[in-house]
């Protein structure tokens, strides 16, 4: 699986808002801690606010926050929404045909995995056993 900068980056930016303590964090803290261009940031949050998965506040108290608990939120959560879901069925000539199969049930592997860990599992250093 090939995950964008873009993806990469917003999966960075919501596990710093799962380990950062209640409250607002700003985005110049977030971009400043995870080494993420800023008005890269600002696109990347806006994208996951208008998804419901983080929350945001103006002015100067303000930033952004998880919408629900990071135990609730899991990485496939984040990836749909920046990379959007993938609906291809491969189909391969003679002999070949098979591997469509091992594709996907490697994409159903991945899906499966990046499912079952949460922003918590990650902000925590804790990753379930597989």
């Amino acid at each position: 699986m090939r995950l964008s900068a873009r993806t990469q980056y917003a999966l960075r930016a919501a596990v710093e808002l799962a380990a950062a303590p209640p409250g607002p964090v700003p985005a110049e803290r977030i971009a400043t801690a995870q080494d993420i261009p800023r008005r890269f940031l600002d696109n990347i949050l806006l994208q996951l606010r208008r998804a419901g998965l983080i929350k945001s506040q103006r002015g100067p108290d303000g930033g952004y926050w998880l919408a629900r608990p990071a135990d609730q939120i899991s990485l496939a959560d984040i990836i749909v929404v920046v990379e959007g879901v993938s609906q291809e069925s491969e189909r391969f000539p003679g002999v070949a045909g098979p591997l469509a199969g091992v594709w996907t049930a490697l994409r159903e592997y991945e899906h499966t995995t990046l499912t079952e860990i949460t922003l918590a599992h990650i902000a925590s250093g804790s990753l379930p056993p597989f």
